[in-house]
């Protein structure tokens, strides 16, 4: 089958091409969909197509907004108009009618509200070598993450936000197997407990203790600990300044260490290297980057997004230096699962 893209002379269209338009008219298109989003269209049209005047009731938009607003939604292929009416595609039944704690409707809006503002300064960030967009927010603190303790509703939409992707993203990491013989496990920077409540959800003999800043400490214990008992708990602390609880047997880093150096990476491999046991393990799972950093839409979001607001620094990683660092902290038997889904990789390091 011929899957060759023409235009409409039937030319073929070069692929780089047709990317460029895209990207140069996504800012607003993503925007045409956080709001379709929000207005609560999608869920709307779930299973049962709608004509224009039975939109105008459901979104309350006036005719014109809600034409407009059809328009851009409907040149991203996400809804289809057939008939007069309209209807999801199946990507979009698929992916944006859902309201629990995996929606992206929490993805988007978080990345909308926190991620992409951030961007505008992108240019005067990595001129700067420095998160110059973090001015944006009150306080005095280094780093996104603590600086967002001062607005403490944006930190729930942030932690939505993060607390939804992770869940799209780790039952890679839950289904790997490394789990199987861990009973004691130390999550560190596990934000709102999502990966360790999965994961001993599914390992039965498995009890974790998620470590984060006092304020993440916070929102675990009103959300996910009260629900899982003696199983997850929730030890509160810096992640350089402080001791790592002991008494664990694998030390799991899930999206944290991208946010970091590689000397301040090499520190925290170190730092659980210290608390493990003989043969204990230390996990790694996040973004990589391909190994030859040209490839990878996610990936590039998070490095950027990175260096622009969170931390000043970072990236997806290529799967190449993790495993160096984890050499470099004394680990060996160093491999690396790739391939797993959104661009990520498991990092395994074992203490001799």
């Amino acid at each position: 089958m011929d899957l060759t893209v023409t235009n409409g002379s039937g030319e073929p269209v070069d692929p780089v091409l047709e990317r460029f338009h895209l990207l140069v008219n996504a800012p607003a298109l993503f925007n045409a969909l956080t709001t379709a989003l929000e207005l609560d269209l999608f869920t709307a049209l779930s299973g049962r197509p709608a004509s224009f005047d039975e939109l105008l009731g459901t979104t309350g938009l006036p005719p014109h907004s809600l034409r407009v607003l059809l328009h851009a939604v409907c040149s991203t292929g996400l809804l289809v108009r057939r008939d007069g009416r309209y209807e999801n595609s199946g990507v979009a039944e698929e992916l944006l009618t859902g309201d629990g704690p995996d929606s992206w409707r929490d993805i988007l809006i978080g990345w909308r509200e926190v991620y992409y503002p951030a961007f505008a300064r992108l240019t005067e960030a990595l001129e700067a070598g420095t998160n110059t967009a973090l001015s944006a927010f009150p306080g005095h603190e280094a780093t996104l993450y603590r600086r967002l303790a001062h607005r403490p509703e944006l930190e729930a939409v942030f932690h939505r936000a993060m607390t939804a992707f992770t869940l799209r993203s780790v039952d890679a990491l839950v289904d790997s197997g490394q789990f199987l013989t861990t009973r004691r496990l130390l999550d560190v920077g596990g934000g709102d407990g999502a990966t360790s409540a999965r994961l001993v959800a599914r390992h039965p003999a498995l009890v974790s203790t998620v470590f984060d800043i006092p304020t993440v400490s916070r929102l675990a214990r009103r959300t996910t600990a009260p629900d899982l008992g003696d199983r997850v708990t929730v030890h509160p602390g810096d992640l350089f300044t402080d001791s790592f609880p002991e008494g664990h047997d694998t030390v799991l880093f899930s999206h944290v260490l991208e946010i970091f150096s590689g000397e301040q990476i090499v520190t925290l491999l170190a730092k659980a290297y210290d608390v493990l046991p003989s043969g204990g393990r230390v996990l790694v799972y996040g973004y990589n980057v391909s190994d030859d950093e040209t490839e990878g839409w996610y990936s590039a979001r998070l490095s950027l997004y990175l260096n622009a607001l969170a931390s000043g620094q970072g990236m997806a990683y290529p799967a190449c230096d993790y495993e160096r660092w984890l050499r470099q902290a004394g680990y060996g038997q160093v491999r690396t699962l790739k391939g797993l889904p959104y661009e990520h990789g498991l990092h395994i390091g074992v203490k001799p």
